[in-house]
């Protein structure tokens, strides 16, 4: 189908204005200070609202309806972990990072276990956000080839090039006000969609109700816990870790609590943007719901071609395209585009940072001028928005790229949050004994992950029976319990000797 001609230029004004107006606070006099942590300029609710923006992506505006189109609420369990996680991290996590005086996360791995960690940390941390952009980026570009035609490369090349443009040149500020206005349109678009949905039902909107409470549609999932299905547990425990990871160890996480002004500002603006979440993920699998008792209630609307659960991630963009008016279905597309656009951007910034805080001042040159040190921020965005993009385009034809993703994060950053939670619950723990359980660790969270890819058919019997979730889990509790008895019999060594 074609995209109407207005619906066109509202989508098409939108990418150009995110653009241009990321691109002014590039005419800013700037330092790598104004360009890494906004000089302490910005406010609590626009980092608030960079922090939500970064939990939402192109993934969560796609995938969550269409989970709760095809199943229940059980994802929605995910989003309950978070006021625990958030708690621990304004208790703990933002106290600590903005004592240490660093724009590094990983600053803190190598003044507890020494520079291996800090580069073990920063460059796994690199690695995931390639393999996330260019996730972001290709699952933005499936549903807009299946509706429209349009090109996947294309749509990948012009979209990672356009975010790659204003977050190299505007910084944390062009990151974070993009991120504030993109989180207002995504959640806007959402909520429009919503309501078009419910007043469409033909008996009214507790029709909605009616026919998704009769499917069990507002399930959260089985209250029993074990290791195989998703339960309303394992999904729960998955949330904190995942949580934590992202509070305790992600550069784009703890880079936005040093920009606060102050500490009492960075602790508002952490809380406002993890809790944001909560309500509009809800939103979100309310709005999949609301999806099946419409097409319920109307299944002559649905396309044949969209039957299946292959198709799920698509119904939504469906709507949009099938049933809102025009205009509103442009901007609708352009908030799907935010919600991608916002997660790479942050991404983009974060490993800029880390390129120049944790390799390029740490061992290349330590006292490098404002000069160089802009030259390797706008270098390194450069060149990790196009290897992602590269990454974007290479996921063209994969079977699964969402399971690909998964695969990829829970390998390259699963080891990090095992190695900062063992630092910092005790100070026993040394590197040696650390780098021991980082190994075991990343070989548990490498089998869980790629035993499944690997052993088929008569090697089957070899594959991790664990479900997906879990891998995170296992993985940091294994580097965990490895460092912590290590210590033990190394503490009971030493008493028994003297």
């Amino acid at each position: 189908m074609d995209l109407p001609i207005i619906d066109l230029i509202v989508f098409l004004v939108y990418m150009l204005a995110i653009v241009l107006f990321g691109i002014s606070f590039s005419f800013k006099k700037r330092t790598t200070d104004d360009y890494v942590t906004g000089g302490g300029r910005l406010p609590s609710w626009a980092i608030g609202m960079s922090i939500f923006a970064t939990f939402v992506s192109s993934i969560s505006f796609l995938a969550l309806p269409g989970n709760a189109y095809l199943s229940n609420w059980n994802g929605f369990v995910f989003s309950l972990s978070i006021p625990l996680a958030a708690l621990i991290a304004v208790k703990f996590f933002v106290p600590l990072y903005r004592s240490l005086k660093s724009d590094s996360a990983y600053y803190y791995l190598e003044q507890r276990f020494g520079l291996w960690a800090r580069i073990y940390a920063s460059i796994f941390y690199l690695l995931t956000q390639v393999a996330r952009i260019g996730s972001i980026l290709y699952l933005l570009a499936l549903p807009m080839n299946a509706l429209f035609g349009w090109s996947i490369p294309l749509i990948v090349v012009v979209t990672g090039i356009s975010v790659v443009i204003y977050a190299m040149f505007g910084g944390i500020e062009a990151v974070v006000w993009t991120d504030a206005v993109q989180g207002i349109v995504l959640i806007v678009g959402a909520l429009t969609s919503l309501g078009i949905i419910l007043f469409s039902m033909p008996e009214g909107p507790a029709q909605v109700f009616e026919i998704a409470s009769a499917a069990d549609k507002f399930s959260l999932g089985s209250v029993k816990f074990n290791f195989v299905e998703s339960t309303f547990w394992l999904i729960l425990v998955y949330g904190l870790f995942i949580n934590l990871q992202n509070f305790g160890i992600d550069q784009s996480y703890i880079q936005r609590y040093i920009s606060a002004k102050n500490n009492k500002e960075a602790v508002s603006s952490t809380l406002f943007g993890s809790l944001l979440y909560i309500p509009v993920s809800l939103l979100f699998f309310f709005i999949g719901t609301a999806l099946y008792s419409y097409y319920q209630a109307m299944p002559e609307l649905l396309s044949p071609e969209l039957q299946g659960m292959e198709n799920a991630d698509k119904i939504f963009p469906y709507f949009i395209v099938t049933a809102l008016p025009t205009g509103i279905t442009g901007l609708l597309i352009a908030s799907i585009f935010a919600a991608g656009m916002s997660t790479i951007s942050t991404s983009i910034n974060s490993s800029a940072t880390v390129i120049l805080t944790d390799h390029y001042k740490r061992y290349i040159n330590t006292n490098a001028s404002q000069k160089a040190a802009m030259r390797v921020l706008f270098l390194a965005s450069f060149l990790i928005g196009g290897i992602g993009i590269v990454a974007g385009t290479a996921l063209n034809g994969v079977e699964s790229a969402l399971d690909a993703w998964w695969a990829l994060s829970s390998i390259f950053s699963g080891g990090i949050l095992g190695l900062f939670l063992l630092g910092f619950i005790s100070r026993k723990v040394k590197s040696n004994y650390a780098a021991i359980g980082v190994i075991c660790g990343l070989l548990v969270i490498g089998w869980m992950s790629l035993s499944p890819l690997f052993f088929k058919g008569a090697w089957s019997d070899y594959k991790s029976a664990f479900h997906t979730n879990l891998t995170i889990v296992l993985g940091t509790m294994t580097i965990l319990l490895v460092g912590f008895i290590l210590t033990l019999l190394s503490i009971n060594k030493t008493k028994i000797n003297s």
